[in-house]
């Protein structure tokens, strides 16, 4: 009965526009309510607490940050003119640029919001100036931005290695193949619609000379370097190396760039805060669920579920797939992975699977789910972004969404593939 209940009122506070983080933290109290009668309660405070007590997801805040910084010292430009000065002579040269540009965006941020608001600006308005229709450089900034929550440092990755118990350097290890596979198919298909519709068939040069380029390139890279070489060097946890990706923002953006002024850092700490504030209210609410669902033995039950169904790592697989796909279209990103990472997780060690592999598996399924109508966060900042109408994005979204679609089945179905760099690097055995 509580069970129903908390389902019920989970949903209808979906219907009524509650914000997530509220809606999370009142199905927990509700279901506590129901099975002790309110003699539980005490726990509200102590789960709210214990939700965020937890050192790596202190690179959160500091990962918000680094890419606030990055956007507003312009470091932005410098990546989109190292990528035209890369790919912009091919077919389709803006498009493969804007591709490109997210996956060097998403070696800094880690977020999916972040690369089409700072990416997007630049690059729809030059696409549709080179000829590209505007609602098919919407869909493709949309869709390449979601390879940042894919590619270190991830936000996502951050929560769900927190909550599952597992090692952020292995996750991170672990993004590095997705992120390049999905980018390299989606590089394929914008070469073939390219082609098909005549898109910027005599490509697009850089701006300033080769020498200015690299080196304005090797500045911004510098970040990604250090965060990415760090961590998975043992030099500094993700924390550690999220806090110094701050202080080489700030560094690059005052004294090299000189972009930085004091009243442009105060608007970035404002954005940072609140980006921050909101995270953290979403793990520390799901903490409330989480307890109750662990005490109510949600993932034995799960398990004994989908085990009666068939009992395979295939099954379960496709199982899990098609339930993240669908929560992702309907969910907040975060939310869904407080929620189902205590209860998918445990059942795919059961059968055997590797918990980096599987965890991996649900931020790549989940990410789908950015840039997935009916909600799609990133579709919706994508139209203000670019002042276009949400319909005429769809419209252009699904030959993206199929390459999503090959890329999640690759990553769930190849693990040799998916988890070849982390046991390179001796992060797995």
């Amino acid at each position: 009965m509580t069970a129903l209940l908390v389902v019920v009122a989970f949903a209808v506070m979906l219907i009524l526009g509650t914000p997530i983080a509220f809606v999370l933290g009142l199905a927990g109290v509700i279901a506590l309510v129901g099975s002790s009668g309110g003699t539980l309660l005490m726990l509200v405070p102590q789960q709210i607490f214990s939700g965020m007590n937890s050192f790596v997801l202190m690179a959160i805040p500091f990962f918000i940050l680094a890419g606030e910084l990055m956007n507003a010292a312009g470091i932005t430009g410098k990546i989109v003119n190292l990528s035209n000065a890369l790919v912009g002579r091919m077919k389709g040269g803006l498009g493969h640029v804007n591709i490109v540009a997210n996956i060097i965006f998403a070696t800094m941020s880690g977020a999916a919001v972040a690369a089409v608001a700072g990416l997007g600006t630049i690059l729809i308005p030059s696409m549709e100036q080179s000829g590209y229709d505007k609602s098919y450089a919407c869909a493709l900034t949309a869709s390449a931005s979601v390879i940042g929550p894919t590619i270190p440092p991830s936000i996502p990755m951050v929560v769900c290695a927190s909550t599952a118990g597992i090692s952020v350097a292995a996750m991170f290890a672990g993004g590095i193949f997705p992120g390049l596979l999905l980018g390299g198919l989606m590089m394929v298909l914008n070469g073939i619609i390219s082609s098909r519709r005549g898109y910027q068939l005599e490509g697009q040069s850089y701006k300033g000379t080769k020498a200015e380029v690299v080196k304005d390139g090797l500045i911004a890279l510098g970040m990604p370097a250090i965060i990415i070489l760090g961590i998975l060097g043992g030099v500094f946890t993700a924390t550690e190396a999220a806090a110094v990706a701050v202080a080489y923002a700030v560094i690059i953006g005052k004294f090299v760039f000189k972009t930085l002024d004091a009243k442009i850092l105060w608007q970035v700490f404002k954005n940072a805060v609140s980006k921050t504030g909101v995270s953290l209210l979403l793990v520390s609410m799901g903490g409330i669920l989480s307890w109750v669902m662990a005490s109510e033995q949600v993932p034995a039950k799960m398990a004994n579920i989908i085990l009666s169904i068939g009992g395979s790592q295939v099954v379960f697989m496709l199982l899990s797939i098609v339930l993240l796909l669908i929560i992702g279209c309907f969910m907040d990103l975060t939310a869904s992975l407080i929620m189902l990472t205590p209860i998918l997780l445990p059942i795919a060690v059961q059968l055997g699977i590797d918990p980096v592999h599987y965890a991996l598996v649900i931020v790549v399924a989940l990410n789908v789910g950015l840039i997935t109508p009916p909600v799609g966060a990133v579709l919706f900042v994508t139209c203000a972004v670019a002042r276009e109408k949400f319909e005429n994005i769809v419209s252009e979204i699904w030959p993206f969404l199929a390459c999503h679609a090959i890329a999640l089945a690759i990553i769930a179905f190849a693990p040799k593939l998916t988890l070849a760099i982390p046991k390179a690097l001796g992060l797995l055995q």
